[in-house]
């Protein structure tokens, strides 16, 4: 008998940090092969380390079934979110977006961007900015059918790689509208 089951989306706990790293790398870890493997190193390195950082302002998490399934962290500025104030982003920015491969296509990283949208509004913000690069297809349409626009004035390289900003206005945006 099948039972629906309904996903959690709450702040990640101290003690779940190492969950929220496997979650985070088991998700990452499609792209180890588009990268070098020095690059995937630092990439992978970068990626658990960020699990135990205290620089996000929350680390939001889906539950499903008491098991962590996906996470987001979500940062204040560019300097928390890279440690580069020049950037000039001095509104929320999300992070690290995953969602463990067995449980994608459930909706549960448009509820966990719905979250990270919700407590930026909560914090004053009128805007919501996220990076990504082109080997991240399937996220950029995710991004993009909710809304979210590139920002080129926030574009960065990692070495020669683009990385695109995108940013997506939150009052009145069809992201939050299709969460009531």
């Amino acid at each position: 008998m099948n039972s629906i089951q309904e996903v959690i989306v709450r702040d990640a706990h101290e003690w779940e940090r190492e969950a929220v790293a496997a979650v985070m790398l088991e998700s990452y870890q499609q792209y180890a092969f588009d990268l070098s493997a020095e690059r995937w190193k630092d990439y992978r390195d970068s990626i658990r380390n960020s699990a135990y950082s205290h620089a996000p302002h929350a680390r939001i998490v889906a539950e499903l079934g008491g098991e962590i399934v996906g996470s987001v962290q979500l940062f204040l500025s560019s300097e928390a979110a890279y440690g580069k104030p020049e950037m000039g982003i001095h509104s929320p920015i999300i992070r690290l977006l995953a969602v463990s491969p067995g449980f994608r296509g459930r909706g549960i990283a448009t509820l966990l961007i719905q979250e990270a949208a919700r407590r930026s509004i909560q914090l004053g913000a009128t805007t919501l900015n996220l990076h990504t690069s082109d080997m991240m297809a399937s996220a950029v349409k995710l991004y993009e059918r909710l809304g979210f626009e590139r920002a080129y004035d926030t574009d960065i390289y990692n070495g020669e790689s683009l990385v695109k900003g995108y940013r997506i206005e939150l009052p009145g945006s069809l992201l939050l509208q299709s969460a009531l």
